[in-house]
């Protein structure tokens, strides 16, 4: 199948000027009002990297498909989803018809989701099929969009999250004989290497070129990793660990598995974001810790856990600019419409699309 039209939306629409003149006050104010009004009818999710004055009005807060999951086990008619856009498209493929999906800015996207679109991997899979036979499964990281998980989903595999990974790279490997990863090839390097694969062993597919980026007998591949990463987990490199064991020597480095796989090994901890959160919550007060990940969740474990010195293991970092797309402004502004019976930035996936990518969603959920 081509996938040419993943997405059905309204059109989208620019900020109206207005809300960038209101105070922070007001704002919060009229928002509160809002929620109060809709009740049971509205249901806000906020990612763990969201701003705090979004993070404030969240009804839930969780990683992607956590939020996903939370939306569509509620009955709330609006889901003003408050992350990126996969998130949403994610949102909208498990919730009911009767829901709809809105996401603030329609700019708040993911760069690593960006890195492989369904067109270079359908290309890029037929060159595989013709090199490596009926040997491949794909496996989708959630960060992916809707179409690249019914890519995934028609091609008898699965998504995975970063607290799942193993198990379903343990899985997929009783399926083929190879794994295609997409589109994070720090993540499937990272997890791999953990369950005994050899780095040797590991293929890298450049979208860009058409190719892949290995030297020796490709026979012995057995991972390919799509050429995709995490812009903001990337910037987490060895010398910021160095760095912090020169020092403070008594402090614990722990970073996310979208970190390459030197910081991933040269840390003490890696895990999902929930790993982290709940590494850094069960932690005895007095701990010491280097977070290596997204800037606005570090801020937020400094706020929550006064007893323990927490800091960012790369001091100059930015939170991710496309998650603090969604600010106040943007939540007021979708509510407000919602208020006057007009749904702005609807998220809305393609039938055939969301049936391929569910397909990939529950042969993970199966798993769990």
């Amino acid at each position: 199948m081509k996938m040419m039209d993943v997405l059905q939306h309204t059109q989208k629409q620019v900020l109206p000027e207005i809300y960038k003149d209101l105070s922070e006050i007001e704002m919060v104010e009229r928002v509160k009002k809002i929620k109060e009004k809709f009740g049971a009818r509205l249901f806000i999710p906020g990612h763990h990297y969201q701003k705090d004055e979004v993070m404030q009005f969240a009804d839930a807060t969780g990683d992607s498909l956590q939020l996903a999951q939370l939306s569509a086990a509620n009955s709330a008619e609006y889901i003003v989803f408050c992350g990126v856009h996969f998130m949403a498209e994610t949102a909208d493929i498990l919730t009911e018809e009767y829901q709809q999906v809105i996401l603030p800015d329609m700019r708040a996207g993911c760069s690593m989701a960006d890195m492989a679109d369904i067109h270079q991997t359908e290309r890029g899979w037929k060159i595989m099929q013709d090199t490596f036979g009926d040997s491949i499964i794909p496996l989708t990281y959630v960060n992916s969009t809707a179409a690249i998980k019914a890519f995934v989903g028609e091609n008898g595999g699965a998504t995975v999250t970063s607290s799942n990974a193993k198990h379903m790279l343990e899985w997929a490997f009783t399926q083929k004989e190879r794994i295609l990863f997409l589109p994070d090839q720090h993540l499937g390097r990272n997890t791999a290497y953990d369950l005994g694969v050899p780095l040797e062993n590991m293929a890298v597919w450049n979208p860009i070129l058409d190719r892949l980026e290995y030297e020796g007998d490709a026979e012995n591949i057995q991972v390919i990793l799509w050429k995709g990463h995490c812009s903001v987990h990337e910037n987490f490199r060895v010398p910021n660990v160095e760095y912090i064991r020169e020092t403070r020597p008594d402090m614990k480095v722990i970073v996310h598995p979208e970190c390459s796989r030197e910081v991933v090994e040269c840390s003490d901890y890696a895990g999902s974001t929930k790993y982290i959160i709940d590494t850094i919550s069960e932690a005895p007060a007095g701990s010491k810790w280097a977070i290596g990940t997204e800037m606005n969740l570090v801020k937020r474990l400094m706020q929550q856990h006064p007893d323990k010195e927490i800091i960012s293991l790369n001091p100059h970092m930015c939170p991710c600019l496309t998650m603090n797309r969604i600010d106040l402004p943007h939540l007021l502004w979708v509510l407000e419409s919602l208020e006057k019976g007009t749904i702005e930035n609807q998220i809305k996936v393609e039938a055939t699309i969301a049936d391929g990518a569910k397909l990939a969603l529950d042969r993970m959920l199966a798993r769990a």
